[in-house]
């Protein structure tokens, strides 16, 4: 086992922190003395080229992304992020919309010399991406959206929340569970009900048809929160996407299953790497 290192970012007047694991380049802006707070899998040297970047959803944090980042990372330069408001970093002044947090992705990742990565989202992650990806799109040079919301079919708060609970109930881990829930503990419930209208109003669908690079929709498939119509639907947005269930799984299948959608992720890169 080892530890994610960790270093406070900031951009546009709000602070985040991105994490990485020996064996991947510190972020430039990194203090020498940035703390290992969490642990994660054993982890090899990690090659050049584009960043792996992974993005978390409401309420929650980089650790229910952990098991996929240390399968990434041990081949490809990897870092997570924990947006402002969410895991303990400070909350800001005012609601956030999504393009709030697409604008503060890409402003502090080049603020870290990240200035070529593969976007991955989870859930309200994956428009948090797509704004990342449209805010710096010379940036951007593949987008992989797992487990997209909000679903065409739940686009009211109790029909979410119903997917969301049983997905919870019925298809994910003890494990999985417990850090859902104690990251939402960590979250807060005010800041948790301010952005959850946000992620309810942003027009996924119609925001992602801006995005020109190749995009990966992965979703578990038994994934009731992303289903399987709302995600082919997605993946037929733009020029270049695709589509990948991990059989077996609910909404966290990065959790549940982190070498299947590594994996996957990989296949798209290795597919789409003559795309520009």
């Amino acid at each position: 086992m080892t530890a994610l290192l960790s270093a406070d970012v900031e951009a546009l007047g709000l602070t985040g922190r991105i994490y990485w694991a020996d064996g991947t380049p510190a972020p430039s802006a990194a203090p020498a003395t940035a703390t290992p707070p969490t642990p994660t899998s054993s982890h090899g040297s990690a090659s050049s080229g584009p960043a792996y970047i992974l993005i978390h959803g409401i309420g929650v944090s980089h650790r229910y992304l952990a098991r996929l980042h240390a399968v990434l990372g041990a081949g490809s330069p990897t870092y997570s992020l924990d947006l402002p408001g969410f895991a303990g970093t400070p909350k800001p002044g005012r609601r956030l919309q999504v393009e709030d947090y697409g604008a503060f992705i890409a402003e502090a990742l080049v603020s870290c010399g990240i200035e070529s990565y593969i976007l991955v989202g989870h859930s309200m992650g994956v428009q948090f991406a797509i704004e990342a990806a449209l805010h710096a799109p010379e940036r951007a040079d593949r987008v992989v959206l797992m487990g997209p919301v909000v679903d065409a079919k739940h686009k009211n708060l109790w029909r979410q929340s119903v997917a969301l609970g049983l997905d919870g109930l019925l298809r994910e881990s003890p494990s999985s569970n417990w850090l859902v829930i104690s990251d939402y503990l960590r979250c807060g419930p005010r800041w948790y009900l301010t952005e959850l209208p946000v992620m309810m109003q942003y027009p996924t669908h119609a925001r992602l048809a801006g995005i020109t690079v190749p995009v990966l929709i992965l979703r578990g498939s038994r994934d009731h929160v992303a289903g399987p119509e709302w995600c082919l639907r997605l993946s037929r947005t733009v020029p270049q996407g695709r589509l990948v269930e991990i059989p077996g799984v609910g909404h966290v299948a990065q959790h549940m299953r982190p070498k299947a959608v590594a994996d996957a992720i990989r296949s798209f890169v290795s597919a789409t790497a003559r795309h520009r």
